[in-house]
């Protein structure tokens, strides 16, 4: 999977759990739930759709690795290789 196929996965997932916002605006080293005003069970639905689109889990130990769009595309490539 290309780091742009990660990232449109990424993109449509921040979009279900916050539809008002435009995740591509975001910057890619800002926190996204600062960002796009995410609480903890929206971030809870994110992390298991990112799980459901590539079939890696994210255990909780690993959340501060995936709070921002450079972080989730790099945690998640890294493990698809």
């Amino acid at each position: 999977m290309t780091e742009q196929e990660l990232q449109a996965i990424i993109f449509a997932e921040l979009k279900k759990v916050a539809p008002e916002s435009d995740p591509t605006g975001v910057d890619p080293t800002e926190n996204i739930r600062e960002a796009l005003d995410i609480d903890s069970y929206s971030f809870q639905r994110l992390l298991v759709g990112f799980s459901d689109q590539t079939g890696i889990d994210i255990p909780e130990e690993d959340y501060a690795k995936v709070s921002t769009v450079a972080g989730i595309t790099a945690y998640l490539a890294a493990r698809l290789l």
